[in-house]
């Protein structure tokens, strides 16, 4: 059989690379003559990097940055198909980096984003993917902007800074010393919200507070964004702010926007990146999975959207998870087979810490039944 494994990960307990190994393995200990191709997937967030370097064959580059807080960190990207640049927020400005007690979003930046997206201009890159999920920022993309050449002032005609608690104090912005070679380049984000830059359903009402903003943080930067949207657009000549997904990351979105980028799925993005279509066009069977499916897998998730490519090509899909809750009828519509590895009672630490074993047992399982099918 020509068999697709293409998992997403498995947070808290496995990445999607760590899970399409795992299914291989369980595979071949059924019939090691299996042909299996291994695709792991992201939706934009973290593991985006690892799992297109992972499938693409390409190449890791490590490089210093400014963090969240304004640190100096080690990061990396990755380049794939020569020149392509795979870039993850989440490893330079993530949520994950910055302490609950440390989370506030007048003190993050962006700026760090700026920086990696100069340092693949250096070295050739004419394409970016860039994946927006697990940001710790709120700062409208100033910091990115900053780092790649937008200058900024306040009313007394000062230049300010590159921190989320800047953006509150913008007067006026010039895109004279920005880097040209960004007009040559092709930029396409991962972006799974469809959140407006600023409003009742904009960036900082929605996900400000998960980032540490108060109540009148929320309010104040509701209005920085308004106001920041107005003084870019009128130089523009056109509105951006409630473009869906304008509010991602923390107004990222916006303004990766204003440098031109498209904003679109980030499982489709992924696995548009992989070649996951020309794949799946050959195979016989198709396994995805993630930590936790519901019906809203079917919505913009990873394993829905693959199901939605195995089945536009006549090929079974089959959803491994660590576990199934909801609607498991509507999972049943799209998914030839849905199962939960979670066998017997089990707390949630132990499943964490035995995910491994555990999605092995049901793969094996899954392909044991599979294959005695085929040899009725």
């Amino acid at each position: 059989m020509n068999i697709i494994v293409a998992p997403d990960s498995f947070k808290g307990s496995l990445t999607s690379i760590q899970a399409a190994t795992t299914m291989r393995r369980a595979i071949h200990s059924i019939n090691h003559k299996d042909n299996v191709i291994s695709k792991p997937m992201a939706d934009g967030g973290e593991g985006t990097v690892d799992a297109l370097q992972s499938s693409s064959d390409g190449e890791q580059i490590t490089l210093s940055c400014t963090g969240p807080l304004g640190e100096k960190i080690e990061t990396y990207y990755a380049i794939i198909d020569g020149n392509t640049a795979v870039i993850e927020v989440a490893n330079i400005a993530g949520l994950v980096q910055v302490t609950e007690q440390e989370r506030n979003p007048d003190t993050t930046t962006t700026y760090g984003l700026g920086e990696v997206i100069r340092g693949a201009l250096d070295r050739g890159c004419t394409s970016f993917i860039i994946g927006l999920g697990g940001s710790a920022t709120n700062d409208g993309g100033l910091g990115m902007l900053r780092a790649l050449g937008m200058k900024a002032w306040d009313d007394n005609g000062q230049e300010i800074g590159i921190f989320g608690k800047d953006i509150r104090k913008i007067n006026k912005v010039s895109f004279d010393k920005i880097d040209r070679r960004l007009s040559a380049v092709s930029i396409k984000v991962a972006c799974d919200v469809e959140n407006p830059l600023y409003g009742n359903n904009g960036a900082s009402a929605v996900y400000g507070p998960q980032k540490g903003a108060t109540r009148e943080q929320v309010v104040a930067y509701d209005k920085a964004f308004e106001r920041f949207a107005l003084i870019i657009e009128r130089q523009h000549g056109e509105k951006y702010h409630d473009v869906a997904g304008a509010g991602a990351a923390g107004g990222l979105g916006f303004a990766l926007l204003i440098l031109g980028a498209k904003l679109v799925s980030g499982a489709e993005l992924v696995a548009e990146a992989a070649n996951l279509k020309q794949v799946i066009k050959q195979a016989d069977l198709v396994i995805t999975g993630e930590g936790q499916s519901d019906e809203q897998t079917l919505y913009g998730k990873a394993p829905g959207y693959i199901a939605n490519l195995a089945n536009a090509y006549h090929v079974p899909a089959i959803l491994v998870s660590g576990s199934l809750t909801g609607d498991q009828d509507k999972l049943r519509s799209q998914f030839q087979g849905c199962f939960s590895i979670i066998t017997s009672p089990m707390t949630i630490q132990e499943c964490m810490e035995q995910a491994e074993e555990l999605l092995f047992n049901q793969t094996k399982q899954v392909m044991h039944f599979i294959h005695a099918m085929q040899n009725k």
